[in-house]
């Protein structure tokens, strides 16, 4: 490109940007949204991840194996045989839980009690135990109930040495005393929320007195390790096992990828929808000036030197939306990340975020996105810009007759896409990142549909608007027809923002009600006794045996169910093991999807056999009559599935057992929770009240009845879907920017056309009717068009995302509602976007208008 052409071509399309401010700033805002939403996430994800990592480092320490036993850990006679008799010094016992600290409502501490003897080797931070003045470390040792925090910790709560730090375990509280504070240094962010105690301390606070959580082994590399674990294997009794810290560590991590990898996929709509605001924009920007380009292509300017041009142009459309973008994504960021965390609370494991983790990595993924989709998205208008003739680019009819003739051939595209998306959606198997990839490709495809569909649809409505608008009806319709290049591209995009809106409604709403359903089933007692639980769909908490003995017995209680909810390690992982007590009226509460009633009972609770929930039989390809081998107290043992149930609780899954059968392999008389029957004729709130009066202020029990148990676990449920709804929002956002974009350019870019209409004699107050009429069908048009194509989104969101993600099978619900508010968006929308154009245009002189003719 020669420098005085290229600076008239750079300084022309600075020029055209300057005129088109709002087109401009339009765009660089629904860029930066869609980069922002995109960063927003990786960052909230990135953060909880860290976070995890670095609470798994602090507890686990340089240990590189774990001896772990049964639901009530080990007894510290395994550390005596290891340690005396085997002579194995790499080892170090550790007692821990996680606690809350009722003072400060939200914070959890994870109680860590070790053997400061042994303790050296695995956890660097420990080492300055009784280093400063201030540190009492013996009487960590010789004191009950008394406990270290780090310095910065302590500040954050107020507390000194000496001062009582008061935490919740189970349901009752206890005071543990300061006698010290540890300044980790660099390590800080990762113990903050540690509370070390001696081992005896724990034991006595946690209720393990004589028993151990685990046993840290610090095996060296090579032959010298696997011996040492062979020799442990044979000192440890059945029932003990010896496991890689790493490989536990990345078991409980992977609970989550599922619901990180969703809500990626959810942040890209956003920049998908982002991507298509800026093809409007290039598209407009080739439209408008099709005639200045045809002359500049007439004066020898090449075909590349105007590429260049249109590609720059969006390259400083990439660069503005991006900045601001990884701007707005960090401050985002900042709210997503608790809202992450408290779902990961809900439904995995406790999880605390204190910091924002600002990686390069996922800055960098923000940039290539913003800069790759805008460049990206530029590329048809460019293409289009380049390789039509000169003389033809001075021809607006050519553009349009063009774009008619094109649409079956796009249409036949879009089958194609859509057939192969579909394809892709049957052949990905489980893998979900092929799965959304697939999702996007029916969704691309039902956009290159959109142009022929849209006068299909105008042609079908053209009777009607001629009955109700007579010349002006006529007019409405072939305008949008007419001018196909620009309309169909602003019902394309305003067809995306809604059928987004009315899949992920669908999904929500189908979930919500699935899961209504099952809790009205599933909840059969009429009170619901537990501990307070850190993780609201898991309980590991248990009930004092005389408290259970007393409420048990209590007037009006007519039979109890008990539960024993806790984790066991498995040939197939972590497992979630529920054992249960039940009345023989709670069956019907079992929704069995594989398996009779009839044999599934007797063999529950006479033949030691399982009941799987479905997730946990999809994730491990498990069906009738497979065998699960779980590590009891006795050893390993094969337990029979006799059934498949319908569960929400847990997209990990559950393994349930009779109670007798509990018992025979495992020493365990613990109970985490009762399902209360009361007597015929008892009022059940009244109820609760005795029931809550004979517990007493000393157990901090949750008592509740069938109502409020299922209105909490509702709560929880919508909280869970608290960022799902902020996501989805935060995309109608972006997706109305490029609607009012694309509107607004379109309007604008008719002055000439509508300066013609003023001209023959169309009053102001006409012409305004003419462009609201025609704003409001192309929202109509594009609410029809939205309607099947969300509900072929939500259907694959319903039957194959969620099914592939969380091992649920959903009932479909489509409330008419949602169509209806999802056509009144549409429409709506459409006439807001070309409420100012349209009163512009109006009023606008018809000889400044025509000023260019």
């Amino acid at each position: 490109m020669s420098r005085p052409v290229g600076r008239l071509l750079w300084r022309s399309s600075l020029r055209y940007l300057c005129q088109h401010p709002w087109q401009l700033g339009l765009s660089l805002l629904g860029v930066a949204l869609g980069v922002a939403v995109v960063v927003a996430i990786d960052l909230a994800n990135e953060s909880a991840r860290r976070a995890f990592l670095l609470s798994t480092q602090s507890i686990v320490g340089r240990a590189t194996h774990q001896i772990v036993g049964g639901p009530n850990g080990l007894s510290e006679d395994v550390y005596h045989r290891l340690r005396v008799t085997g002579k194995i010094r790499a080892i170090a016992p550790v007692v821990e839980s996680d606690v809350a600290v009722p003072d400060s409502p939200g914070r959890i501490f994870h109680l860590l009690g070790v053997d400061a003897f042994a303790e050296a080797p695995f956890r660097p931070y420990l080492a300055p135990l009784g280093a400063t003045p201030d540190n009492d470390f013996r009487a960590l040792l010789t004191q009950p109930a008394t406990g270290l925090l780090t310095t910065g910790t302590a500040r954050q709560l107020g507390l000194g040495i000496g001062d009582a730090l008061t935490v919740r375990v189970g349901t009752q509280q206890r005071a543990i005393t300061l006698v010290g504070t540890l300044d980790p240094g660099e390590n800080a962010s990762a113990v903050e929320n540690l509370l070390i105690t001696d081992i005896a301390t724990a034991q006595e606070i946690l209720g393990l007195v004589g028993r151990l959580s685990r046993i840290d082994v610090l095996a060296p590399e090579g032959e010298g390790g696997q011996k040492l674990l062979a020799m442990i294997r044979r000192i440890l009794p059945a029932g003990a096992e010896v496991l890689s810290s790493r490989g536990r560590s990345q078991a409980i991590a992977q609970m989550t990828r599922a619901f990180h990898l969703n809500l990626s996929a959810l942040s890209l709509l956003a920049l998908i929808v982002g991507v298509f605001l800026i093809y409007n924009t290039m598209t407009f920007s080739v439209v408008q000036r099709r005639g200045l380009l045809g002359l500049l292509r007439i004066q020898g300017v090449t075909r590349r030197e105007i590429c260049a041009v249109i590609l720059g142009e969006a390259a400083l459309l990439g660069v503005g939306g991006t900045i601001v973008g990884l701007t707005l994504g960090i401050v985002l960021s900042h709210g997503l990340v608790r809202l992450v965390t408290q779902t990961i609370t809900d439904l995995y494991f406790v999880l605390t975020v204190r910091e924002l983790a600002l990686t390069p990595l996922v800055l960098g993924k923000g940039i290539v996105l913003g800069m790759g989709a805008t460049v990206l998205a530029a590329l048809l208008p460019a293409w289009e810009a380049t390789t039509t003739t000169p003389r033809l680019t001075a021809q607006r009819s050519t553009l349009e007759t063009g774009a008619q003739q094109t649409a079956p051939r796009t249409a036949l595209l879009g089958l194609l896409t859509l057939a192969v998306g579909l394809g892709g959606l049957w052949l990905s198997g489980t893998n979900l990142w092929l799965s959304f990839g697939s999702l996007f490709g029916v969704l691309l495809g039902c956009v290159l549909m959109t142009p022929l569909t849209t006068v299909g649809c105008i042609r079908l409505l053209q009777p009607l608007l001629s009955a109700w608008g007579g010349l002006l009806g006529r007019l409405c319709g072939r305008g949008v027809v007419a001018t196909l290049s620009r309309t169909a591209v602003a019902i394309a995009a305003l067809m995306v923002a809604v059928a987004v809106t009315v899949g992920v409604g669908i999904m929500v709403q189908s979930f919500r009600q699935t899961v209504v359903r099952w809790l009205e089933s599933s909840l059969h007692a009429d009170v619901y006794i537990a501990p307070p639980s850190l993780i609201a769909r898991r309980s590991d908490a248990t009930l004092d045996p005389a408290l259970i003995a007393r409420l048990s017995s209590a007037p009006g209680v007519a039979r109890v169910n008990t539960y024993r909810g806790l984790q066991v390690e498995s040939s197939l992982g972590l497992t979630q093991l529920v054992a249960l007590d039940l009345a023989e009226r709670s069956y019907a509460a079992f929704a069995f999807i594989a398996g009779e009633p009839e044999s599934i009972w007797p063999a529950f609770q006479n033949d030691a056999a399982v009941i799987i929930s479905e997730p946990y039989a999809y994730r491990h390809k498990l069906s009738l009559d497979a065998a699960i081998q779980l590590r009891t107290d006795r050893g390993e043992r094969l337990f029979r599935v006799a059934g498949i149930f319908t569960d929400y609780g847990s997209d990990q899954g559950i393994v349930m057992l009779s109670r007798h059968t509990y018992e025979q392999w495992w020493h365990d008389p613990k109970i985490s929770s009762l399902g209360v029957y009361a007597t015929p004729n008892t009022d059940v709130d009244r109820l609760v009240e005795s029931l809550r009066r004979l517990a007493g202020e000393e157990h901090a029990v949750l008592i509740r009845s069938n109502r409020t148990l299922r209105a909490a676990s509702l709560a929880v449920f919508d909280r869970t879907f608290t960022i799902t709804t902020v996501l989805h929002l935060l995309t109608t956002v972006v997706a109305f920017i490029g609607v009012l974009s694309a509107l607004m350019a379109l309007q604008l870019e008719r002055g000439r056309e509508l300066g013609v209409l003023r001209a023959i004699g169309f009053t102001p107050g006409q012409l305004w009717r003419l462009m609201t009429a025609q704003t409001g069908l192309m929202g109509l048009v594009a609410g029809l068009l939205a309607i099947p194509v969300g509900m072929g989104l939500a259907l694959i969101l319903v039957r194959v995302i969620n099914r592939r993600s969380f091992g649920w099978t959903l009932q479909i619900e489509i409330a008419p509602e949602v169509l209806v508010q999802a056509l009144l968006l549409a429409v709506g929308a459409a006439l807001l976007a070309g409420l100012y154009p349209a009163l512009r245009m109006a009023y606008t002189s018809p000889a400044l208008a025509l000023r260019e003719e």
